[in-house]
């Protein structure tokens, strides 16, 4: 594996980490600086297409909607894999992600476990991240204890 396919690799996963940190953090429209302004993403629960977004401006939208209605989130980032081609790559990666709600005045924790299926593109030497393919494997609910 050459150095320059290493350091593809690293910066892929930096990106992909600083994706998850910024939304934790509800950074949303750093998040949206990480994307091709043409990015497209869709959520599956399951086999079931539940959400379908093009461009950044739709989607900076729908998580910025989504994030007022969440106290807090936490991603942990797992394996990683990729495959380079010049410019270009794709990848797989998982994450376990955690969301804390109010319902009816209380806390309640979501568990997603997500398989995520991407496509990058280097800009001007930069990483982004153009297609986004979310499949939502996991999902467990319950009311935050103390």
């Amino acid at each position: 594996m050459s150095l320059e396919i290493l350091q593809a690799k690293l910066e892929l996963r930096e990106l992909v980490d600083a994706y998850s940190n910024l939304g934790d953090e509800k950074k949303i429209s750093e998040q949206m600086l990480l994307l091709t302004p043409d990015y497209k993403y869709k959520v599956y629960f399951g086999a079931q297409l539940v959400s379908e977004v093009s461009g950044t401006k739709q989607l900076e939208e729908e998580f910025n909607g989504h994030a007022s209605l969440v106290k807090r989130y936490f991603s942990i980032n797992a394996q990683h894999v990729v495959k380079v081609d010049g410019d270009t790559a794709t990848g797989v990666s998982y994450s376990q992600m955690k969301m804390v709600r109010d319902e009816d005045g209380k806390e309640v924790i979501t568990d997603y476990s997500v398989k995520y299926d991407d496509i990058y593109v280097r800009q001007n030497g930069t990483w982004l991240i153009k297609e986004r393919t979310a499949h939502f494997t996991i999902i467990e609910a319950r009311t935050l204890q103390g």
